[in-house]
């Protein structure tokens, strides 16, 4: 979902928009075009991808309203977590994610890297 403010457009690999804030058109579908910064933008890092660059497009998001934002390293299987007006935290493992208010949701690192796992335990 391209999501365009503040001068930019971003794409993020998952961006999370509370249902209040999501424009319909006429027939009940989603507006192509998202004129707001996500509430809650995650960002996975590829190996070709410039991680200032994503890190930017997290901090740009938070400028304009973004509640959240995690990298994910799938190198090192870790997430930096980004807050507004916060130090980002580094978390793997066993740490526990936050996640945006309001959602019930508990997530440790180590869960959401289970998730990439193609095969059963």
């Amino acid at each position: 979902m391209r999501c365009t403010f503040g001068g930019r457009s971003i794409v993020p690999d998952v961006a999370v928009i509370r249902w209040q804030q999501i424009e319909f058109e006429e027939n009940g579908e989603p507006v192509d075009d998202v004129l707001i910064a996500p509430n809650w933008t995650i960002e996975i890092l590829s190996p070709d991808q410039s991680s200032n660059r994503v890190t930017s497009n997290i901090l740009h998001c938070l400028k304009y309203g973004c509640q959240l934002g995690w990298l994910i390293d799938p190198d090192d299987r870790s997430v930096l977590v980004f807050q507004p007006h916060q130090q980002p935290e580094f978390c793997h493992k066993k740490d526990s994610l936050p996640v945006l208010d309001g959602v019930d949701l508990k997530l440790t690192v180590e869960q959401v890297f289970g998730w990439l796992k193609m095969k059963a335990e």
